[in-house]
């Protein structure tokens, strides 16, 4: 009777979690603010930019987008694989993924965003890269070259993991 009360009370907490995705969710409306705020302070000024000028805020806009992007996946899997699964009965925008990311699945598309998001600043690093100090932009190229080969030894990692004769 202890053990069915306990376990239960332990497979209840999960609940605890809803709150973080909410928050999360909070983060991507803040997120979108942000967002907007960066191509209305773009869009007066587009005629008058140097095309450097441009791409460099496009790639601000890009970065932004992934950061979304990274949010709702891991607001989507998280609740799905350790809350409960979100029923969007027959959608037909219910996200192909959705439901089939676990979380060693999770974990990549997290790194793959981080090294997306890494990959955009040192390009937007690059292409001011005369006004850069070249310690700085070694540190940042070195960073960026730690979070692609942590990813690759994750996905290495799970590979080494995955029964015999089974494909993801």
């Amino acid at each position: 009777m202890l053990e069915r009360i306990l376990e239960s009370l332990i497979f209840r907490s999960r609940w605890l979690l809803a709150p973080f995705y909410l928050g999360l969710v909070g983060a991507l409306g803040l997120l979108l603010i942000k967002f907007m705020q960066e191509f209305i302070h773009l869009a007066p000024h587009v005629l008058e930019m140097s095309e450097n000028h441009m791409i460099l805020m496009v790639l601000s806009l890009i970065d932004l987008s992934l950061a979304g992007n990274l949010l709702v996946i891991v607001i989507f899997s998280g609740y799905e694989n350790f809350v409960s699964k979100i029923d969007t009965g027959d959608s037909e925008d219910r996200p192909d993924w959705m439901g089939k990311v676990d979380f060693s699945g999770l974990k990549l598309k997290l790194i793959a965003s981080i090294v997306a998001i890494s990959g955009i600043h040192l390009l937007k690093a690059f292409m001011d890269v005369d006004k850069l100090n070249k310690e700085n932009l070694g540190w940042m190229v070195g960073i960026h070259m730690v979070f692609v080969i942590s990813g690759v030894l994750l996905a290495w990692m799970d590979k080494l993991h995955e029964p015999p004769g089974s494909h993801h």
